[in-house]
């Protein structure tokens, strides 16, 4: 870059404000990445109306332009505002309502929170908690609630899993929403069971069935079955209506905390994997107020009021908010061994993971989605589960070639299944950092022959040519920063160039959801939103922990590094 001497900067300051095109802000001395085709690079632009005007050298954008504001980016690197194209803000904001049990390192750590919680509680109705994770304990147990039935034994309490796939429910929940009674017609989720004694003598309840030889007065052992508190996938449905909720105004003032999070790090958009129809209203009043700030790109689950929603409006445009995506479910998680397989789990041979929605459910819903012009987004970590979904994807395809449908996660493909994506035009969208928090258990649960198509996100990228990058955040951590270093350093062997990563976050994002047009480059004639970091950023092991020194959507400035 060239360097202007205070000198000529004065001067060309001064004419710029006698004469040239009047805009209302221009941005100098900065290390700008369009993220364009040739990827330029350029040190001045022009803002008008929220819009860019011009991008260009130094000396060209001060002698053309002129304007009240300017901002000097003291040679700091900007880029176009980053997108997190697979994040949960509901979910985040419901974790910050309740018990954070993240980073718990055992079963008996996890209680304790809820102690602590309850002590700083003292009038609780219901207890909400999320982020533990079984596979960073010793032992990689699954936990049950025998501690929490004595610590909330007359509220309803259910502590989620950090990926929302599996949930530790109380006794006092259990029955209340009759859980026992409805396995027989659950699909796609399960009740774990834990093995309990039985110790005593005949005078042991009734119900209880006594060895044919037992004797009166005998002492005996017997074993049974109950409820060990763990639900996977479906079956935490049947307990959530009984489960009271936050208000409306808690949950707004949480999701202004996940916003301001987001905004620190460059973050300026967010595809929010999965609302309901109510949310709508929530997000609309919350842009109309000024309060949300960021580009939302909603999904819609998949409910008779959603789709009544998307025949009546098409897509639909409210300020910020974008809403033209569904969100299904073909599988759970890795973790819980919810993901669908097509050969049984390595360390669990008696299961190949559950198929959460009906096939015929699914195909309805992609002709659904192309009939009404929207995108079928599908969460797909299995092999089994990602074949399934490109099947119904290509009877898409070949009805409507750019559809642009995606598959969150593609966690683990069978290598026969990669060409689909490029054959059927279906858009990848992964996290990265999931490899990074799975590496030390993925190739046990799942054996070493399936890991050649796992967390395959080079492989995926040179399939489709393009790879929609987010974090999954509560799940992982909203830090941009941890998402580059974990594709750039790939522990599979499938690392990302620097420049792959960012275009994740920028143009690729907005290519998954139709946004090319006004947001992903920095360009004239589009939005005029991005970040200008603090330090410059790269890949590098050991990178220090970056910020957004100011962050920018559409010309305004909705964060100041001095103001955190």
């Amino acid at each position: 870059m060239k360097i202007v001497s205070p000198l000529i900067l004065l001067v060309l300051l001064l004419s710029s404000c006698m004469k040239g095109e009047k805009v209302d802000l221009i941005v100098h001395n900065a290390k700008i990445h369009t993220m364009d085709l040739s990827s330029t690079v350029h040190e001045a632009i022009a803002i008008r109306n929220g819009k860019i005007v011009e991008v260009g050298p130094e000396r060209q954008i001060l002698n053309k332009y002129r304007s009240d504001e300017t901002l000097d980016a003291q040679g700091k690197e900007m880029y176009p505002g980053l997108t997190d194209a697979h994040g949960h803000m509901l979910m985040f904001a419901k974790q910050l309502l309740g018990i954070d049990l993240r980073g718990v390192r055992s079963e008996q750590e996890l209680i304790h929170r809820c102690e602590q919680y309850k002590a700083k509680h003292p009038n609780l109705k219901f207890v909400v908690g999320q982020g533990w994770d079984q596979t960073m304990w010793a032992g990689q147990e699954l936990p049950t609630n025998e501690q929490l039935n004595a610590l909330f034994p007359g509220i309803p309490v259910c502590l989620y899993r950090v990926d929302g796939h599996a949930a530790l429910v109380n006794d006092f929940l259990i029955k209340k929403s009759q859980l026992i009674d409805q396995i027989p017609s659950l699909q796609g989720g399960e009740v774990v069971f834990k093995k309990q004694i039985l110790e005593g003598n005949l005078s042991l309840p009734s119900n209880v069935n006594l060895p044919t030889n037992a004797k009166f007065g005998q002492k005996i052992i017997l074993q049974t079955y109950r409820p060990s508190g763990v639900l996977i996938d479906n079956a935490i449905n049947i307990v959530q209506p009984f489960l009271p909720n936050y208000t409306r105004k808690e949950y707004v003032k949480a999701l202004l905390q996940v916003q301001d999070e987001l905004l620190q790090y460059g973050i300026t958009g967010v595809h929010e994997a999965g609302i309901d129809f109510e949310h709508i209203a929530w997000f609309k009043s919350l842009i109309k107020s000024g309060q949300l700030k960021l580009n939302l790109y909603a999904m819609l689950m998949d409910s008779p009021q959603n789709r009544s929603f998307a025949q009546k409006n098409g897509p639909y445009r409210y300020r910020n908010l974008y809403i033209r995506s569904f969100k299904c479910f073909a599988d759970g998680a890795l973790g819980s061994r919810g993901a669908l397989l097509k050969a049984p789990y390595h360390d669990h041979p008696q299961s190949n993971g559950l198929l959460l929605t009906d096939i015929a459910r699914m195909q309805n819903l992609a002709q659904f989605c192309v009939k009404n012009a929207y995108q079928m987004n599908t969460h797909s970590i299995g092999d089994s589960a990602n074949a399934l979904v490109l099947s119904i994807y290509e009877r898409v395809f070949k009805q409507k070639p750019d559809h642009r449908f995606r598959i969150e996660h593609a966690q683990v493909v069978d290598p026969k299944d990669f060409q689909k994506f490029a054959n059927f035009a279906v858009f990848p969208s992964v996290q990265p950092t999931h490899a990074v928090s799975d590496a030390d258990w993925a190739e046990a649960r799942l054996g070493k022959a399936r890991m050649s198509g796992a967390y395959a996100y080079k492989t995926l990228l040179n399939q489709f040519g393009m790879l929609a990058l987010g974090t999954d955040f509560p799940v992982e951590q909203t830090n941009p920063f941890a998402t580059i270093q974990a594709a750039y350093n790939s522990p599979f062997g499938q690392a990302l160039t620097l420049d792959e990563i960012i275009r994740g976050m920028t143009i690729y994002a907005a290519f998954a959801s139709f946004e090319e047009s006004r947001l992903g480059t920095l360009e004239k004639g589009k939005d005029a939103t991005f970040a200008i970091f603090e330090y410059p950023v790269t890949a590098e092991a050991g990178q220090v922990q970056n910020y957004a020194w100011r962050t920018f959507i559409k010309g305004r400035c909705v964060f100041k590094l001095e103001a955190l």
